[in-house]
């Protein structure tokens, strides 16, 4: 910050205390941040340790909660009056603005219906077609083509690598509600740094395939049984480069579909079992993480969530202490998963590869498995004709 000229004489050394912090300073968001948890705190709300921009409130029967993005609020409750209350508290707190039910939040888009809540990005998908000039192309029916392999040497360079940066870090973003293109997107950013025609030709496949399904929404059912189960699969020595694997994994409460992520994993896997029983691993992780944020929205788990998996050797090494051959190389993720089945909060179960959800996470399939997979995620198209 630059003292105002004539503000400090020759020779004196000032500086400016500062009594409010505005936008553009590094402090302005954790100072906001800050005031607005002290001051909903003075309401009686909870703050999570599992996630600090979620706060609670429970009295009795009645459960309001509150989720906090920057200066976006979401208000949720049974209880109209303990909502009405918060609302009027904030007023007097701050200037805010209230636009009734949730329908637009951060470009996500939500409706409602019998069958429950579906949640979209169909205006941001358009965008994205518009910005990169493919809103008349002929569509996809699936993101990338069968079993292909990218590699960070095959054709020439980019003259101009921003269309592309930009291009893959839209579509980042829209994984937010399509688990359809995760893995064609996680593929697609790894070439960031130097990104060929051939990862840009890879590219616009995908938003051929988002031309024909802009509106693919995710549904929440309105009955549901709120149990957490998950599903995990691997790619053994998936990437032609590094021959590291790829990790995916799915989780679901009842038949709503919470979590997702295809990752590449950090080191070499010298056999399939060791790559699965690391995505078992991981995929413990997040079942242990959400089952924490159930907690604080008073859902509570009866009894270990089932974790399917596919390969029976990272079964048997989960459940048994003597595979010391095959575990010498992965004892933290041994320890992990075990730690989690003794606790009860996970009960892995052999699912054949047919039936393993996790699969278009981790490969890139053809159009019949994928929009197989795809429709049991519980993915919907509300736009289509029917």
């Amino acid at each position: 910050m630059i003292p105002p000229p004539g503000l400090c004489r020759q020779g004196e050394n000032l500086v400016c205390r500062l009594n409010k912090s505005l936008y553009g300073l590094k402090q302005a968001s954790r100072n906001w941040f800050s005031k607005f948890s002290a001051a909903i705190k003075k309401a009686g709300f909870q703050q999570s340790l599992d996630d600090y921009s979620l706060f609670t409130k429970v009295n009795g029967d009645s459960f309001t909660g509150v989720l906090v993005y920057v200066d976006d609020i979401l208000i949720t409750g049974n209880n109209l009056q303990e909502m009405e209350y918060l609302k009027s508290f904030l007023l007097k707190q701050f200037r805010i603005k209230d636009f009734g039910d949730l329908k637009y939040f951060l470009g996500i888009e939500f409706s409602r219906s019998k069958k429950g809540v579906f949640m979209s990005q169909r205006k941001y998908a358009l965008d994205i077609l518009q910005d990169a000039g493919l809103t008349g192309v002929r569509p996809k029916k699936f993101p990338m083509e069968q079993n292909v392999k990218l590699k960070p040497t095959d054709g020439d360079l980019l003259n101009d690598p921003t269309r592309y940066r930009r291009l893959v870090g839209r579509l980042i973003y829209l994984t937010v509600t399509r688990p359809d293109i995760v893995y064609a997107v996680q593929n697609l950013s790894q070439f960031m740094h130097q990104p060929r025609k051939p990862h840009m030709e890879a590219a616009l496949r995908v938003l051929r395939f988002i031309k024909g399904t802009p509106g693919q929404d995710l549904l929440f059912p309105a009955v549901n049984n709120l149990e957490l189960k998950a599903y995990c699969d691997s790619d053994h020595a998936g990437c032609p480069t590094t021959r590291r694997s790829t990790t995916g994994y799915c989780v679901f409460l009842g038949d709503s579909l919470v979590s997702w992520k295809s990752k590449k994993q950090s080191t070499v896997a010298r056999s399939s079992a060791k790559a699965e029983y690391r995505a078992m691993a991981i995929t413990c992780l997040e079942i242990t993480w959400l089952r924490y944020i159930l907690q604080d929205l008073r859902v509570k788990q009866k009894g270990p969530a089932p974790l399917h998996c596919d390969n029976q050797v990272a079964l048997h090494i989960a459940a048994n202490l003597v595979y010391h051959e095959r575990t010498k190389h992965i004892e933290i993720d041994c320890h992990i998963v075990r730690e989690k089945l003794q606790a009860g909060e996970v009960s892995p179960i052999y699912i054949p590869s047919r039936d393993e959800l996790a699969d278009i996470f981790t490969k890139a399939l053809g159009g019949d498995s994928f929009n197989h997979l795809s429709r049991k995620l519980g993915l919907h198209n509300i736009h289509s004709p029917t």
